[in-house]
């Protein structure tokens, strides 16, 4: 089974996101800051992680670079999520080594098409 680590602060965001997730047969993990985020990844693995962007501890843009400069991390394909749909954002979050970015509210069919085709399924 697949997993997603969910890094999610908002409760009805992560509600949502995730019970749609495990009806099409993903496993999901959840963390609500950054600092968990990081501890859910060294416990256990993850296949992918969907990251938002504006997290409390530390935020979604360090998590990731912090993950991809870690050899034992650096493979796990990171989806940005963020309200934030600013010019420029998508080219911050590839620059900070997130795989992919996509804005919220989240189109689900677009969201697993991504998550499809990072994991080559």
């Amino acid at each position: 089974m697949t997993t997603v680590l969910m890094v999610e602060d908002n409760e009805m965001n992560r509600d949502m996101l995730s019970r749609r997730l495990v009806r099409r047969g993903y496993e999901v993990n959840i963390a609500v800051d950054g600092g968990e985020a990081l501890e859910q990844v060294g416990k256990q693995r993850p296949d992918i992680i969907l990251m938002d962007m504006s997290l409390p501890v530390l935020d979604g843009w360090e998590v990731t670079k912090r993950l991809k400069s870690d050899e034992s991390t650096s493979d796990i394909p990171v989806i940005a999520l963020t309200a934030h749909a600013m010019a420029g954002d998508r080219q911050k979050a590839l620059e900070a080594g997130c795989d992919d970015f996509d804005v919220k509210p989240i189109d689900f069919k677009r969201l697993l098409d991504k998550i499809n085709a990072l994991l080559g399924s």
